[in-house]
């Protein structure tokens, strides 16, 4: 949204391009809105095959001078729509590489197999940026012979306005440790609940809040079931979906992502950070870029509810430390995180790709 309202009061015409109905939170701000039949978990080849058919279209009807392809399908879709319709210019966001990278089953070694042509495609545009959220996600495309080197460049995260996130002091009485996420395994979920148990079991006074919705199409959500099970036995307090993340954060002492999908650059870290809480993530390709180790965080290991459980209880015996780590963090976000700065960085871009079409 920011990078679209800048690029509205600089004169230019910005059309968006999304699954279903135009959301209310875009009406009358002077976007033009096409909607388009992408599923976001589907695999049919054929269905696949009409969504990048259907952007083609409506790249030709717009003739859009450049288009930002946000997310995998509309990267891979879109890089090759916009090619096939003659765009002038291509940003493709990766913001993660999602599942297909972070697990090595044979059935993502062979849907890896299938769509390396269409990576190749998709990020073979003679004018094109590739923006990535973390250096291990651009050494991966480009070391699979996806990507040029030249055509990537790094940014930390999507960014947030500093202003919706006011650093205020930390709550007094027993620490709340909060997750904010969809509500995947791979997300580290389990980990959370069982540092919880662990904790229980040592007698930490702490409260664990579990926020976020699980996400029903995909195999690996947390099911209503496991929720209510975690709840009844005093593990953790369930919130659901929330807009108010940063009143939340406001209430927490420390804030935990020990996730092990495909991150970009978790923007709940970012918002963590924002608030001057400290941090407990994985070292994990996008959470360890997250944060600076031992300084606005800590790092411990995938799939580790042990490791997990020891950081955060050394966070809740040694409040100074965390309490300084708070402060470091919203110092990285002021530097490195600020919306404005992110927005500035996207429009540097567009303007480097339109002055060579």
């Amino acid at each position: 949204m920011p990078i679209g309202l800048s690029l509205l009061e600089g004169g230019f015409e910005v059309h968006l391009i999304a699954p279903g109905s135009c959301p209310d939170v875009l009406l009358n701000k002077g976007f033009m809105y096409h909607e388009v039949d992408i599923s976001r978990n589907g695999m049919n080849p054929f269905f696949e095959m009409l969504s990048i058919i259907e952007l083609f279209r409506i790249f030709k009807s717009i003739k859009p001078d450049l288009v930002h392809l946000v997310t995998i399908k509309p990267y891979l879709y879109g890089g090759v729509a916009a090619r096939m319709a003659g765009v002038p210019a291509v940003v493709s966001a990766v913001a993660g590489l999602g599942v297909l990278f972070s697990k090595n089953g044979f059935k993502n070694k062979a849907l890896r197999f299938i769509l390396y042509p269409i990576y190749r495609l998709a990020f073979g545009h003679i004018n094109q940026i590739a923006i990535f959220q973390n250096k291990d996600d651009r050494e991966l495309l480009v070391n699979w012979g996806v990507l040029k080197l030249s055509k990537s460049r790094l940014i930390r995260g999507a960014g947030a306005d500093l202003s919706h996130y006011p650093c205020l002091p930390e709550p007094v009485g027993v620490p709340v440790i909060s997750f904010a996420s969809r509500l995947l395994k791979d997300k580290g979920v389990v980990e959370f609940v069982e540092a919880s148990r662990i904790l229980k079991a040592r007698g930490v006074e702490a409260v664990f809040w579990l926020i976020g919705d699980p996400d029903p199409g995909n195999r690996n959500t947390v099911t209503q079931d496991q929720l209510e099970h975690w709840q009844k036995a005093g593990l953790v307090e369930y919130f659901g979906y929330r807009n108010d993340i940063a009143s939340l954060f406001a209430q927490s002492n420390i804030v935990t992502l020990p996730s092990y999908y495909g991150e970009g650059l978790p923007k709940i870290l970012i918002e963590a950070a924002a608030c001057g809480r400290a941090v407990v993530t994985t070292d994990h390709p996008g959470c360890r870029d997250a944060i600076e180790p031992d300084n606005t965080g800590v790092l411990v290991p995938v799939k580790n509810a042990l490791a997990l459980a020891d950081a955060i209880e050394d966070l809740i015996l040694n409040p100074d430390k965390r309490l300084l780590m708070g402060k470091a963090g919203r110092q990285l976000a002021e530097r490195e995180f600020n919306i404005e700065r992110i927005v500035e960085i996207h429009i540097t871009f567009y303007q480097e790709l339109l002055a060579t079409c």
